[in-house]
């Protein structure tokens, strides 16, 4: 969790790196951080005329040519430094908040839009993928400035945490390069191309460790001068203890300790023993009862050590500058990667702030509509106060009243009016601070679709501003602000004036205030002023392109409720507000009485208008609440329509399925009845060739006839057991059954087939379908349409039995083979016994007579046939051959 910054400290961290790229001849393309112009790089070059500076930009952003300082005064009034300081604590480097220490409001439409678009870019990526791995010590500044000096190394602690911090600028890149919920081109564009300091990074990592100390290993030199001091301490120390341990030596020691003066080992001996162990003093104790010797015997030692710490700080020293000097001839790359620190660590910072806010991306208006719809001050947020250090005024805090403040074309002035307390001040400040929040690219707390037009100059006349120094009063101070305003106004503009006209002659102040709103109204500016005023009031509720607004009040205990009410004049509510402080009643007695007719009349009518409003915003609260319950009675209708044609779509498919699947069966039963009748009769028919044979009867017609009936029966079985789908009546045939007559179309339930009613016969009908015709009970019949009307398809599943293609009671075989013939009239037979045919004529001609002898000798053999004969001579004679089929 990042720790909040209270009271940034303002840094100058690229002064440094500039100073050394400066000395090195080499001046790169070098970040500028120019206030509100993010990721803008300046190349040094001739300034052209009738702009500041020379850019190369990166896409999206626009030249510092854009920037106009606003009033000074006004963003001091409107605390717009205080949500600075709150954006800047958000900042993770010091580099980010160097430059979110000096932003600053936009005046370019395109700028704003972009700034905007950018902050809503990172607010993006910060939920999808959490915050930066962005990290980065608190004296970046001072490792830069000496980094900034030509042959002087880093710390060992300096240069871990510079490559901590590189590196933690690496892991930046590759997060935005593989960052999910994407496409982040502002960040992608920043990133692109971003320096890699891995070689540099491992190496101070291999030689340096964690705790900021040079390893041996960091070269051999090194290795081996530590090794050796190593052994010489060793030595040295074993020499001193034969002192701390001898017989005759340790009685003259003071302590029975090794100790260590001006970087030499030195034994405590007791001052009156002073010659008694030979040696050099280096000193003595306060008390000069104890001495530092170092015993002749240690002084080589000593000395030998003393050289090989020399060596070793040299040998530290060129190995540190090694590592900084890696870092230093990269300047240019290092001045790229301070880039992509500085300006992902404000773009995070401004995403961070408006989430802490809850803030949106406020659309910027072209037409100069200024519409905040549920505005929030930003610095009565718990979530900002916070991270300012400031203690809430309540416990527990007390979140913002939102408020709207709206003003369209052609209205360019708001007059705010109510109760005292009410909060007419904090909504002027938040419409102000707001407005210069979202141009300075700060997502806003406002609900989304707020519009904001972006301003040139802003100014604010809030507060007090007496000064007993510059001789100035109240009302004098209010003068010179506006008069500073009408002179440096730039439109197009925003003039806020929190009790205009206050600070004099009531009838003077209130005509004063009317024609300074007035003058700026028609200079082109939007003005947005509190009052207590009635003229003013007045002049709000009827002048054209001004607008009234009155904050509104709880009418049993006068206690604000900091809604903003358009349309209404309002009461200031000087004396209930003052007795709901604890004023003495009597006091507010006698003001009571003191007020003259008109006052008091007047009073009473803003009073009668304030219930007449209040009213009206019950009535329009009931209607409203009337409207969303009929509304949701709607939703609710149509979701349960949507469900039951759901329900119904699901039933119809779940009964076509088990329709297919029941006609799939009933087909395959019909396979089966036609193959079984096909080799029934075969086996009738050879039985009745044996029976030729061996001269026994032929078969009866009762046999053969079985053997339809059942086939018939077997159909009849198989339909039966089809369903035919429940057709629900539509709201067109509800009612009275309809009669069936001619021209009808009905469905034989029966057979499941549909015909249509060619004539009626008491109970019975005769029904045509499929060319054929059947006299059926009218129960059996169902109605399809009436006669004449058109319907759609149906869902139904009939049996049906191929069509003959010709009449059954005749077949031509005249040109065909004998073999092609005896198919044919085999066929024909079958068709004919299912029609219930009882007489078929086979037409076969004269010829040669052998088709004629085939077809006699084919129908004697077959066992359906009841008799053969020629036909009459009328009919044909021996060209056409009879054949009568049994019952």
């Amino acid at each position: 969790m990042v720790k909040p910054r209270v009271a940034p400290k303002r840094i100058a961290s690229g002064a440094a790196l500039d100073q050394y790229t400066a000395q090195r001849g080499r001046r790169p393309a070098v970040f500028d951080p120019v206030e509100q112009t993010p990721n803008v790089v300046r190349r040094e070059a001739a300034p052209v005329e009738g702009s500041r500076t020379c850019t190369t930009r990166c896409p999206g952003w626009s030249a510092p040519s854009a920037l106009t300082p606003m009033h000074t005064g006004a963003l001091t009034t409107l605390e717009f430094d205080r949500v600075v300081d709150a954006v800047t604590s958000f900042a993770l480097t010091p580099l980010g908040a160097e430059k979110l220490a000096r932003l600053r409001p936009l005046t370019d439409p395109h700028s704003v839009h972009t700034a905007l678009a950018h902050t809503t870019e990172a607010v993006r990526y910060l939920d999808a993928n959490g915050v930066f791995p962005l990290e980065a010590p608190d004296d970046l500044d001072a490792i830069l400035s000496a980094l900034a000096i030509e042959a002087q190394p880093l710390e060992p602690a300096q240069l871990l945490k510079l490559a901590n911090f590189l590196g933690s600028v690496e892991r930046v890149c590759k997060s935005v390069a593989t960052a999910s919920g994407g496409p982040f081109p502002a960040l992608s564009a920043i990133v692109d191309g971003c320096a890699t300091w891995g070689r540099e990074c491992g190496d101070v990592r291999k030689k340096v460790n964690p705790a900021g100390e040079v390893v041996d290993d960091a070269s051999p030199v090194l290795k081996t001068i530590r090794s050796r001091v190593r052994k010489q301490r060793n030595r040295l120390r074993g020499t001193l203890e034969s002192y701390l341990r001898g017989r005759h030596t340790a009685r003259y020691l003071q302590e029975q300790v090794v100790t260590e003066r001006n970087g030499r080992f030195v034994l405590i001996v007791r001052s009156e023993h002073r010659t008694a162990i030979p040696g050099i003093v280096h000193g003595s104790s306060a008390s000069g009862a104890s001495l530092f010797l170092e015993p002749l015997s240690t002084v080589d030692i000593n000395n030998e050590i003393v050289a090989l710490d020399a060596q070793e700080r040299d040998e530290v020293r060129r190995v540190l500058l090694a590592l900084s000097t890696a870092f230093r001839r990269r300047a240019v790359d290092l001045h790229r990667t301070l880039t992509v620190a500085t300006e992902t660590d404000v773009l995070q910072a401004r995403a961070g702030f408006a989430n802490a806010v809850g803030g949106v991306e406020p659309r910027v208006a072209t037409d100069q509509t200024l519409e905040l719809r549920d505005a929030r001050h930003p610095l009565l947020m718990a979530s900002v106060t916070s991270r300012l250090g400031t203690q809430p005024r309540q416990d527990p805090p007390v979140e913002p009243v939102p408020v709207d403040i709206v003003m369209s074309p052609p209205t360019r002035a708001l007059i705010i009016s109510g109760p005292n307390t009410g909060g007419k001040t904090v909504a002027l400040k938040t419409a102000g601070l707001l407005t210069l929040m979202a141009q300075a690219g700060l997502h806003i707390p406002v609900a989304p679709g707020s519009r904001v037009p972006v301003f040139r100059s802003v100014f604010a006349d809030i507060g007090d501003e007496q000064s007993i120094a510059a001789n100035l009063s109240t009302f004098s101070g209010h003068m010179t602000n506006i008069v500073e305003m009408d002179q440096r106004l730039s439109l197009p503009a925003l003039i806020l004036l929190d009790e205009v006209g206050a600070g004099t002659d009531p009838v003077d102040g209130g005509a004063l205030g009317r024609a300074i709103v007035e003058h700026f109204r028609r200079r082109g500016a939007h003005v947005i002023a509190t009052t207590h005023d009635d003229a003013l009031k007045a002049y709000g509720a009827t002048a054209e392109g001004v607008t009234c607004a009155a904050f509104g009040f709880d009418p049993e205990t006068f206690a604000p409720t900091y809604r903003l009410v358009y349309g209404s004049a309002g009461r200031s509510l000087a004396l209930e507000i003052a007795s709901r402080l604890g004023l003495d009643p009597q006091i507010i007695k006698t003001a009571t009485e003191l007020r003259s007719a008109r006052e008091a009349q007047l009073a009473d009518h803003l009073a009668q208008v304030d219930e007449d409003r209040r009213q009206l915003d019950a009535l329009r609260g009931t209607l409203d609440q009337q409207q969303t319950e009929l509304a949701k009675r709607a939703t609710r209708l149509s979701d349960r329509e949507t469900e039951l044609e759901r329900r119904e779509r699901a039933g119809r498919k779940d009964l076509e399925q088990s329709l297919d699947t029941r006609l799939r069966a009933a087909r395959d039963e019909i396979d089966a009845v036609v193959d079984t009748l096909r080799q029934r009769a075969a086996t009738l028919e050879r039985q009745a060739a044996e029976r030729a044979v061996t001269r026994e009867p032929a078969l009866s017609t009762g046999e053969s006839g079985a053997l339809g009936r059942q086939a018939r029966a077997a159909l009849e079985a198989i339909a039966s057991g089809v369903p035919t789908p429940a057709t629900p009546p539509s709201s067109s045939t509800r009612g009275p059954a309809p009669q069936i007559g001619v021209g009808t179309r009905v469905r034989m339930s029966t057979l499941g087939v549909e015909g249509t009613v060619r004539s009626v016969h008491g109970r019975e009908a005769e029904v045509e379908a499929h060319g054929k015709r059947v006299r059926v009970p009218l129960a059996s019949l169902e109605v399809v349409a009436p006669h004449g009307a058109s319907t759609e398809p149906q869902s139904r599943v009939s049996i049906q039995v191929e069509a003959p293609r010709g009449p059954l009671d005749e077949l031509n075989l005249i040109g065909c083979r004998v073999d092609e013939a005896l198919s044919r009239a085999e066929k024909h037979l079958d068709q004919a016994l299912m029609g219930e045919q009882r007489v078929v004529r086979f037409i076969h001609g004269h010829g040669t007579g052998q088709l004629r002898r085939a077809i006699a000798g084919f129908l004697d053999a077959h066992p359906l046939v009841q008799r053969v004969s020629p036909a009459a001579p009328e009919e044909g004679g021996s060209g056409v051959t009879i054949a009568e089929l049994k019952e």
